[in-house]
């Protein structure tokens, strides 16, 4: 019987009602079989497709129609061709191949990363693709949200860790599962969360990792279109697709924007002595940097090997990606992960105007997606201040490490300390939209919690099994005066301070806050900085710790209704927090009036957020000195006007935040600020903004 014609585009496996076409890029292989299985977890394929270089092959591309399959049919293929590391080839014809552009993957019971790295026939042991079709799935209206980055504060999450832990109320055959998420939308909401940023959801290989751990942050892909399946409570190919979407539209029906940490930067098959799981198989030079010696990796990632991004194959492959996950699941952003990486040209060398990064700058689909750079990588490279193209905002590392250093005292530090509450001008000076650029945190997945920096001077991280040689030793820490948990109440006292210090300064600054998930209910990780291979309670959320710390979290409830609320001046003009920062003029003070105090020895700085019409101002006190200190306050420009206490962090709940109804008049003309504390102030009629 002929063979029916197919064609090389769309790559991947396309559902064309009477079967399915299949296209897989491959330059180098000279024979290519498509291997059809009826189980995951079956040895042998029960059909296997040999692909005529004649009749199945255009140029680069090998494609086949294969007549009465479907969705949810699991296939992989066998590439063959030259074993010459020297060269930078290494085809094996042993090793079950993933399809690069696969909607779906499934991972068996019997997967082993293992088998994947040695020489021999995987079949039985390796992770297969499924066929999917992603269109039939009933959006309801829904679209991507496309708020703006000046109203949005970030929540970032790990999805299985969210609610995996029984305490979280969520059904146990739900927990740790896009399901999951849904359930605990009311939490986001009362807490004011208006995006979240899940960690990374592309299946990835949980194996990757220490011996008997496992791989929990998801840093270590194996598709860059597929949904991580063990995220799914319906563990069939085709469910877990829609699961993920089910949980897209239910954000979006909540007002919560959902956008995903991406990793185009490297994969699961780490370096010369990694697996062979689906690009190194298919065409190794082209996927990976490889050193003058072809047979090793360029390790720009501290993960083995470095994707070549800007190579025009792989270039197309992650723009394809992005549109994949824009038109087809419907998320509203991506947080690029050591994106530095991909502005390295082919030799591994930074290049100004990187192709992909512009590509994806100027792309249509993209147009109206958010697009976050974390701008450096592993290898040194910092680009921090000047990433490319016109809508990247940036992670902004400086924002953490500067915060971090003045709140707990650090000599040296206002100066950094007040550009960072602007929007950081000295690093983003050449940008028209200075407090724009910057996404700035505190904490994030990587490092302490919040609660951990304010209780640990060093990591303690010998669960990790790496003799507590991983995991950074720069963290600006402070723990206190007691090393780990305490019992001494004042001590405590002093460590939610400095909490909701830093808390308050991320979420009332210039820029786009980002808080870690838990870090409202006090999460610990018992020192730990780097749990990437803690599947357990270490890095789950303890919801017993939210009822614990409700305190906290009304502390943090209110900061994020400050931020997104609408602030009205004296003529009844109204913008949301967000704007005002951006526009307001930021008069700066000391302890007196119009003399701020830069010196090595400044442990304080207080400044005026005027409103652009001048009618309406908010007054920011930030003492980080260890003993009390009395500052002068402007006078109100407007008759009726005075100034009431928003925030006071050295007052026990609930004095500390006041909502708006509720907003104490200041009396005289300076304010007592106590140790290690923030106060806001607002210019106010009565009692309220």
């Amino acid at each position: 019987m002929p063979r029916q014609s197919s064609n090389p585009y769309p790559l991947g496996a396309t559902f064309t009602g009477s079967g399915v076409d299949f296209s897989v890029f491959s330059a180098g292989a000279t024979a290519m079989q498509l291997l059809l299985f009826d189980r995951v977890e079956d040895v042998r394929a029960s059909r296997v497709i040999d692909l005529d270089p004649r009749l199945d092959r255009t140029a680069q591309y090998w494609h086949v129609f294969v007549p009465g399959i479907g969705p949810g049919q699991f296939y992989g293929y066998r590439a063959f061709g030259p074993y010459d590391p020297a060269a930078g080839h290494r085809f094996d014809p042993m090793k079950l191949l993933l399809d690069p552009y696969a909607r779906s993957i499934a991972v068996g019971a019997n997967y082993s990363r293992a088998a994947a790295s040695l020489p021999g026939d995987n079949a039985g042991s390796a992770m297969k693709s499924a066929v999917a079709r992603p269109g039939t799935y009933a959006w309801e209206g829904d679209q991507p949200l496309q708020r703006p980055f000046r109203d949005t504060v970030i929540y970032e999450m790990h999805v299985r860790g969210f609610t995996q832990n029984p305490n979280s109320g969520v059904a146990a055959e739900k927990r740790g599962t896009y399901a999951g998420v849904i359930d605990k939308i009311p939490y986001l909401l009362e807490l004011g969360i208006t995006a979240v940023e899940l960690m990374p959801i592309f299946q990835f290989d949980a194996q990757d990792s220490p011996a008997g751990l496992v791989n929990y942050w998801g840093y270590s892909p194996v598709s860059f279109f597929a949904p991580h399946l063990a995220y799914s409570s319906d563990q069939s190919s085709l469910g877990c697709l829609d699961e993920f979407r089910d949980m897209v539209k239910a954000l979006h029906r909540a007002g919560i924007e959902v956008i995903l940490d991406v990793v185009y930067n490297h994969t699961a098959e780490g370096n010369e002595g990694g697996p062979t799981l689906c690009f190194k198989g298919l065409e190794n030079s082209f996927y990976y940097l490889l050193q003058d010696d072809r047979a090793l990796y360029q390790n720009y990632t501290g993960t083995g090997n470095t994707v070549n991004a800007n190579h025009s194959v792989v270039r197309r492959m992650i723009l394809d990606s992005l549109r994949y996950w824009v038109s087809e699941m419907h998320v509203d952003g991506f947080r690029f992960d050591l994106a530095a990486v991909l502005s390295r040209n082919e030799r591994g060398e930074p290049v100004a105007n990187a192709p992909i990064l512009w590509d994806i700058d100027s792309d249509p689909v993209l147009a109206g997606t958010k697009l976050m750079a974390e701008a450096w990588d592993a290898a040194g490279l910092y680009e921090v201040g000047h990433f490319a193209g016109d809508k990247w905002k940036e992670w902004n590392g400086r924002f953490r490490d500067d915060v971090r250093s003045f709140i707990k005292g650090d000599q040296g530090t206002a100066w950094n300390f007040h550009q960072r509450i602007l929007g950081s001008p000295d690093i983003y000076r050449a940008n028209t939209s200075v407090a724009g650029c910057g996404i700035h945190f505190i904490t994030c997945h990587d490092g302490f919690t919040l609660s951990d920096l304010v209780s640990y001077n060093g990591k303690h991280n010998e669960a990790n099994r790496e003799f507590d040689a991983d995991g950074s030793n720069f963290n600006q820490s402070w723990n206190c005066g007691v090393e780990g948990p305490s019992a001494d109440i004042e001590l405590e006292r002093l460590r939610l301070r400095q909490m909701k210090n830093m808390l308050a300064v991320a979420l009332l600054s210039a820029g786009t806050p980002l808080l870690l998930m838990g870090d409202e209910a006090r999460r610990t990780q018992l020192g730990n900085n780097n749990a990437y291979c803690q599947d357990n309670e270490t890095s789950w959320l303890d919801w017993d710790a939210c009822a614990r710390n409700a305190d906290l979290r009304r502390f943090v409830r209110l900061l994020i209704g400050l931020r997104l609320r609408l602030v009205k001046d004296a003529s009844g003009h109204a913008m949301s927090l967000g704007d005002y920062l951006r526009e307001a003029r930021f008069e700066w003070d000391g302890i007196e009036l119009g003399h701020p105090d830069w010196s090595q020895e400044s442990h304080s700085i207080a400044y005026t957020l005027h409103s652009p019409n001048g009618r309406s101002a908010f007054h920011i006190i930030v003492n980080a000195y260890w003993e009390p200190l009395e500052f002068h306050l402007p006078p109100s420009t407007e008759t009726g006007l005075q100034w009431h206490r928003v925030v006071d962090t050295y007052l026990p709940s609930p004095e500390d935040i006041a909502d708006e109804s509720g907003r104490p008049a200041v009396i005289g003309s300076s304010y007592q600020t106590q140790p290690r504390s923030v106060v806001v102030l607002s210019l106010q009629a009565g009692p309220s903004a």
